[in-house]
């Protein structure tokens, strides 16, 4: 209108007006070009005015909303633009206003290219926000995340509490044992880089590296916290923040935390049962170790990796033939060239590398780490990381010789049933069996036989034991390098305690037909996990030892209560004392057992433990106090040997292929309350939302792992 175009005049007269006056109004914009009005040059410092001057005050106003105006539309050209230029990209432009997603830039054929506008409405930023605080997301590399990730962003500051009470946790359950070095900050990231810069010219690559290791953090300490929908959420921005700097060079700076963030995502789908994608991102993880030598920290991540894949060797009973094929989604790496993979008297002794590349990189270790334990072997490694994976080793080797027995005990039982299959007992020394048939050592089994006075599970315990004391007593010292008292590294010491219990000898002569220091051992393990139920959420085998330290404790009681039925007379006072307690702690630690147990896939679960017989003795003579033949077994053959450890061989076979039997069917009444097909992917307790969004989140996943494949296989 004309009136318009009048206060057009005015303003533009003021403006000239103004600067030939010497007004100082300065409309300045950044360097960077981000449109970030310049406040203090607007204002300036105005000359000296006649007082009523209020026709100039109102043409300062007019002329710095105009100039605001103009931002504004500069802004809103430019991302026009760029939304044009990536809809010529894509197979299907998106909607106005809707950033494509990085499925859709790429046409990864995971289906997620094709998700409902519903999905793609909540979980990408649409919000319009204002030009100042555009410019500054612009500005800290945030503009192009999606919502998942901006809206959780403020979690990850330091003085954020909620963001802190996730961190901790994270740290009492998972990193209790793994002790991995700390994620810094943007400020500590820049001010150790070799030009050190300041956090707000930090590349967006890097510092989406840096979002996703806190991110990985924080999804598993709120999965920790029961709170499943928050936990599939901050998961999900991990991977997007992952997918935002995979394809761009990152510095060498951050590989580390990239490899932590794939290794700890990998960690929580493992935790809801997705082995496949686990051994995916373990594999993506391995990849970037190889280019970590001589950095710091990387032991740590090497014996954490060894810890957790000790559980998977165990809940596939060393089986390779059951691990999913992923070499065609992530290929292998490279072996070694000859004569590189080893040097130094460990490596040559021991026939193997513990240069972080070559361990990586080693052809057995690609599923899971097995063999000599590579860390322990270090002696350049810090003590609590050896510690670890000298734990690790004498899990795979129990493992290995419940096999040999379970698979001795099953051609006994054939031969009975006139199969015509002889066969002994089958698990002397540290035999192992694999699913192919018995003979075939593994290749765990074949490092302890070729050096068993240093590699047999009972030395690697006290190896284990001696080192994490070195630990401690170093991290008391002023200046030692640790946490002082703070880390009482409750974690390790139960796995210790436990290891150090099973593979004690029993005495038959003592009630149940276990030692004293037995009993203080299995004691110590479930009063830790009673003071601290966070540690059933640990990493690797954990769960199941406690599961079977309960199951000890049940044969204890049964002992303990045969002998005081048996001879008529009434129980002494300590004996007395001894069952109270050790029924008292059974009673609660199978409690909790219960509690963590129905939160897990079917395939995850250990033993459901029964409850006492409270009328044993009385009204049922000759019942046992605990009938552990109505335990539901868990499908690991090292665990069950705990369960059937009184059974005659041919019991104890027909009573692991029942218990095999009742997992299936417990999987697929599982699956149809869920209404979704058995499989890995089966989620226990989860309600319809939940499982949907865990579903929706899937896509993000697989999307990111076709773009690794495609790099890794180029």
């Amino acid at each position: 209108t004309s009136h318009q175009h009048q206060q057009q005049l005015t303003s533009d007269a003021g403006l000239l007006g103004g600067l030939g006056g010497g007004m100082g109004i300065g409309m300045g914009m950044d360097g960077g070009g981000t449109g970030a009005t310049n406040m203090s040059g607007m204002l300036g410092s105005p000359s000296p005015q006649p007082v009523g001057g209020g026709v100039d005050l109102m043409q300062q106003q007019q002329q710095q909303l105009f100039e605001l105006q103009r931002q504004q539309q500069q802004q809103m050209h430019a991302m026009q633009q760029q939304m044009q230029q990536n809809s010529s990209s894509a197979s299907a432009g998106p909607a106005a206003g809707i950033v494509p997603s990085s499925s859709e830039m790429d046409g990864a054929g995971t289906g997620a290219g094709m998700e409902p506008s519903a999905r793609r409405a909540r979980t990408m930023d649409t919000s319009t926000a204002s030009a100042t605080t555009g410019a500054a997301a612009t500005a800290n590399g945030d503009s192009a995340l999606p919502r998942s990730v901006t809206k959780h962003l403020p979690l990850l500051s330091k003085s954020n509490i909620d963001g802190n009470r996730l961190r901790s946790f994270y740290d009492l359950s998972i990193d209790d044992l793994f002790r991995l070095p700390p994620i810094p900050t943007d400020e500590e990231y820049c001010a150790r880089l070799s030009v050190p810069i300041k956090p707000k010219l930090l590349p967006r690559f890097d510092l989406a590296a840096l979002q996703a290791a806190r991110f990985s953090e924080i999804a598993l300490g709120a999965l920790a916290n029961n709170q499943v929908a928050l936990a599939l959420e901050l998961s999900n921005a991990t991977v997007m923040c992952l997918r935002e700097c995979v394809e761009e060079p990152i510095h060498p700076s951050c590989m580390y935390d990239v490899a932590r963030a794939y290794f700890l995502h990998g960690l929580f789908r493992s935790y809801r049962g997705d082995m496949p994608r686990y051994f995916k991102y373990r594999r993506v993880c391995l990849t970037h170790l190889s280019q970590l030598d001589n950095v710091p920290g990387v032991e740590s991540l090497l014996a954490a990796i060894s810890f957790h894949d000790s559980w998977a060797y165990m809940i596939h009973n060393a089986a390779e033939d059951a691990l999913p094929d992923i070499d065609e989604a992530i290929p292998p790496l490279p072996a070694p060239p000859q004569g590189q993979d080893r040097g130094g008297d460990a490596d040559v002794k021991y026939g193997v590398s513990s240069n972080p590349s070559l361990i990586v990189s080693n052809p057995i270790n690609q599923m899971w780490i097995q063999g000599p334990p590579p860390v322990f072997i270090n002696n350049e490694a810090p003590a609590l990381s050896r510690s670890l994976d000298a734990l690790a080793c004498a899990v795979r080797s129990c493992c290995d010789q419940a096999n040999a027995r379970f698979e001795g005990m099953a051609k006994e039982l054939e031969a009975q049933n006139g199969g015509g299959i002889g066969g002994s007992g089958g698990g002397g020394g540290e035999e192992a069996c694999d699913s192919g048939g018995c003979g075939k050592l593994s290749a765990t089994g074949t490092a302890v036989m070729a050096n068993e006075e240093e590699l047999c599970s009972r030395n690697m315990v006290l190896s284990a034991f001696t080192l994490l004391q070195q630990h401690e007593t170093a991290a008391a010292v002023p200046g030692g390098g640790g946490q002082g008292t703070v880390s009482k590294n409750h974690g390790h010491h139960l796995v210790v305690s436990a290891m150090d219990a099973f593979l004690e000898g029993g005495d038959e002569e003592e009630a149940g037909g276990f030692t004293d220091s037995q009993i203080q051992s299995l004691l110590s393990v479930c009063n830790t996990v009673i003071e601290h139920p966070l540690l059933l959420y640990q990493a690797g085998p954990t769960y199941h030892m406690i599961s079977n330290a309960a199951v000890l404790l049940c044969h204890l009681l049964n002992g303990m209560h045969a002998q005081r039925g048996a001879g008529g007379e009434a129980p002494g006072e300590m004996e007395a004392a001894l069952f109270d307690e050790v029924l008292d702690t059974y009673l609660a630690v199978r409690k909790l057992l219960s509690i963590h147990r129905r939160k897990l896939p079917v395939r995850l679960r250990c033993h459901g433990i029964p409850r006492p017989n409270l009328a044993a003795g009385t009204s049922e003579p000759g019942a046992p106090f605990i009938d552990l033949g109505e335990t539901l077994m868990c499908g690991s053959r090292g665990c069950q040997a705990f369960v059937l450890m009184a059974c005659s061989p041919c019991v104890a076979a027909e009573r692991a292929r029942s218990a095999a039997q009742k997992q299936q069917a417990a999987a697929q009444q599982e699956a149809a309350a869920n209404g979704i097909d058995v499989g890995f992917e089966d989620i226990s307790e989860f309600d319809r939302e939940l499982f949907d969004i865990g579903q929706e989140f899937d896509l993000d996943d697989d999307d990111l792992l076709n773009v690794l494949s495609r790099i890794i296989a180029t």
